[in-house]
This record gives structure tokens, C-alpha cells and sequence, in this order.
């Protein structure tokens, strides 16, 4: 994956007979071990209990955490998870380094360039906690992911929430919506200070849709509170949970049909 600079740098080098300097790929601003890689706490033991609900116990699941990132999500979901092996997957080589020390099993595969480096419908369960957000393909990311489940598999996605409560006043203000962002170098014309890679954003609506689409049956959606919400609000953020099209976080649970 690639992300489009201004056209500014190669003009330069023309005009200064210069070689016109290679484009920076998006995977070199992830393996870029300032960028944050861990989902918060909460969400992540939301997400595993919803997949614990979701398992029958008669046999033991393999379960893939997708964009395991330092590998902390996995590691709050597994004593959730007993019996079950949960196996985490990055294709950044920092994040696999760092995941390693908390997951007894970890793989090193990406959605795009000829996809996982696993058999077709293997899988029973996808973790798949903020990483639909980063993507440039999310269409061929989860026709990946549905290749590996198998028939009624687990597909557990969680993302920001475009019409979180707050970015609704936000943009009623002309303020650019928190967790939106407009360059991978700063924050401009939204509140917060770090630059996390986000590249598209769903309401909870939209975020059904697409996943049916993509062949999925959506069994329930819930919404998670967002960490970095001021602690004055965050009672507030918490109540907005109750209706998942105003929380922070979507927690969405899928099967493959």
C-alpha cells in the first residue's frame, strides 16, 4: 500500500534535474515504532467476551487476531478465550517483535500481495479490533478474511465510530471529527495529538452494510467508550454505549454465510 503525496517533491527534482525522489509507502509509517499499535483495554475484553458468548465448547477454535499490533489485544482476550488457540498476524515486522514477548503464537501475513498464509476456510474466529480504518482495500481485506473462515465462522470487527456523539457537535462546530485525519505527518483542524494512519471511517450503519455485503450475516452490534475521551466525559461516553449509532467504538459480530 501506497499513500499519494503532493505532486511538489517530483516537480523539485525536475526542475532541479535531480532523480524525482521515491514516494514513502503507509507501511513505513506503521512499522515506525512511535506510531501506536494497541487497542484499548475495555473494547478488547468486550470484544473477546462476545466471541467467548459466540463459541461452543465441544472443540477446541483457532482464532486469528488480524493486525495484532504489539500483540496486547490478544494477550487482554486470551484468558477469556481458554482452549483455544489464538495466533497473532501483522505484517509489521516492530509489532511481531513486541507481540511475540505477550502470544505464544505469531505469523507474519498481510490481507493484499497474495494474501494469508492460510488454507481456505481454516479458520473458525477473526479478531479484527481498529484495523478496517487503516486500510486502502477494505473490500479485498474481508473477501480475505471470508476466504479463511470457515462455513459460519466468527468475524469480530471493531473501528471508530464516524458518528460518535461528540463528532457530531464537532462538525456542527466546523471542527474536523475526532479519529478523522488529513495527513499522516500532524494533527490538523480536530482535537487530539496523535497521527494514527486512519484512512476511512464508518457509521454504524454503513459499517452494516458493508459487511453484509461482503457476504457476512451481521449478528449483533454493540458500541465501546474510547480512552482518550477527557475523564470528565467519560461517564457520558460510557451512557452513549447504550446506543451503539452514538458510541465511540463499534463492536460488530459477523458470521460468514
Amino acid at each position: 500500500m501506497t499513500t499519494a503525496r503532493t505532486s511538489q517533491t517530483s516537480q523539485t527534482s525536475q526542475t532541479s534535474g535531480t532523480a524525482p525522489a521515491k514516494p514513502p509507502e503507509l507501511r513505513d509509517f506503521y512499522e515506525d515504532p512511535a506510531v501506536p499499535v494497541a487497542s484499548g483495554t475495555p473494547r478488547s475484553l468486550r470484544q473477546a467476551r462476545m466471541l467467548a458468548e459466540a463459541l461452543t465448547a465441544e472443540r477446541a477454535h483457532t482464532i486469528l487476531d488480524i493486525g495484532c499490533g504489539d500483540g496486547t489485544a490478544a494477550a487482554v482476550a486470551a484468558p477469556l478465550l481458554p482452549g483455544h488457540r489464538l495466533v497473532g498476524v501483522d505484517w509489521s515486522q516492530d509489532a511481531l517483535r513486541r507481540a511475540r514477548t505477550r502470544l505464544p503464537y505469531t505469523v507474519r501475513g498481510e490481507l493484499g500481495d497474495g494474501g494469508l498464509p492460510f488454507g481456505t476456510e481454516s479458520v473458525d474466529a477473526v479478531l479484527f479490533s481498529e484495523v478496517i480504518e487503516h486500510l486502502v482495500d477494505p473490500d479485498s481485506a474481508l473477501d480475505e478474511i471470508r476466504r479463511i473462515l470457515r462455513p459460519g465462522g466468527h468475524l469480530m470487527l471493531s473501528t471508530p465510530n464516524l458518528a460518535a456523539w461528540y463528532n457530531r457537535a464537532l462538525l456542527l462546530a466546523g471542527v474536523q471529527p475526532v479519529f478523522s485525519e488529513v495527513s499522516l505527518r500532524a494533527i490538523h483542524g480536530r482535537p487530539g495529538r496523535e497521527v494514527v494512519g486512519h484512512l476511512r471511517l464508518y457509521t454504524a450503519r454503513a459499517l452494516r452494510e458493508f459487511i453484509a455485503a461482503a457476504g457476512f450475516t451481521v449478528v449483533g452490534l454493540e458500541g465501546a467508550p474510547f480512552h482518550g475521551v477527557p475523564r470528565p466525559l467519560r461517564p457520558l461516553d460510557r451512557l452513549a454505549c447504550r446506543r451503539p449509532s452514538l458510541a465511540s467504538i463499534l463492536l460488530l459480530h459477523a458470521r460468514k454465510t
